[in-house]
């Protein structure tokens, strides 16, 4: 059992279910919903590209463990390769069955998810090898697993992409650039400088849900749920600014990673689909639940 409980951890549950989350919102923006009847058929698709999102995360944080497994060791020594819940060779052969699981359901969707399940693992293995240690590519790296997790959703129609879905694909990079910015920096006094930053690049991110909603009509009921998206993200943040120490950072950084379930119920309610935003909700206590549990970052 406690073997199980090892590869579940080792995969991060908690993350998982905000990946689900990237993709729903992505079929939401895709306009799929609007042009389709709710039936069996229909909802396969959404469901492999499910699965494939579950896959690629699940392959990618667990490369980003194999690879730290040294640093770990000294730093982090309870997580489930260096305690010897898992071996390294071990973990790397189950992430990258994770992996061949996620590009499978994604080519079973149609070429395009393909394409874009394979530059999601290029840049998963590009993070968690090499580019996590440089200031700059690091956060852009991490952000764009995101946002082409994002687009990976909105692949469920193969078609050339809209402006809207490129524009979008942007945000994701941002947010996540905030949230590594805000990792990278603990108890010292540049913490502050890049906390700000940090709520700068939160800023700009609400400003573009809310830009966009208003272009598309969807300004009132997009508010609903930027609201809770905004309390969730910046009190931590600004408890972290007050005292930058690595527990505040810590919990800034928790907070940040699960509310991209928020976000993406935002995007959904931006392009009107409001039942999708609602649906992409209700994984929030699910994923609150599973980070008591389970380590998020």
């Amino acid at each position: 059992m406690k073997h199980q409980t090892a590869y579940i951890t080792i995969m991060r549950p908690a993350n998982l279910v905000t990946s689900v989350a990237d993709v729903l919102a992505g079929v939401a923006i895709s306009g799929y919903f609007l042009t389709t009847d709710f039936d069996i058929e229909h909802l396969v698709p959404i469901l492999l590209l499910c699965i494939a999102t579950l896959g690629l995360y699940s392959g990618g944080v667990i490369f980003n463990d194999v690879f730290d497994v040294e640093k770990d060791r000294k730093e982090r020594p309870g997580r489930p390769i260096p305690s010897g819940a898992i071996s390294q060779k071990d973990a790397a052969v189950f992430g990258g069955i994770c992996f061949t699981i996620g590009i499978i359901a994604a080519a079973s969707v149609n070429l395009t998810s393909l394409v874009l399940a394979l530059l999601i693992l290029i840049a998963a293995l590009t993070y968690d090898k090499w580019s996590k240690h440089l200031t700059v590519m690091g956060p852009i790296n991490m952000g764009l697993c995101r946002g082409l997790n994002l687009l990976l959703g909105v692949s469920i129609f193969s078609r050339t992409p809209e402006i809207w879905w490129l524009v979008i694909a942007v945000i994701p990079i941002v947010y996540i650039a905030s949230l590594t910015i805000i990792n990278s920096r603990k108890g010292n006094d540049k913490s502050k400088s890049s906390l700000y930053l940090a709520a700068f690049l939160y800023a700009f991110v609400i400003a573009c849900i809310l830009f966009i909603a208003n272009a598309k009509g969807f300004f009132l009921m997009t508010i609903l749920f930027v609201i809770p998206f905004y309390l969730m993200i910046f009190t931590p943040l600004f408890k972290a600014v007050d005292n930058p120490v690595g527990e505040n950072i810590d919990k800034s950084v928790k907070a940040g990673v699960i509310a991209l379930i928020l976000l993406n119920a935002a995007w959904a309610s931006a392009f009107g689909i409001w039942y999708i935003a609602l649906l992409i909700v209700l994984l929030l206590p699910l994923s609150l639940w599973l980070s008591k549990t389970f380590t998020v970052s």
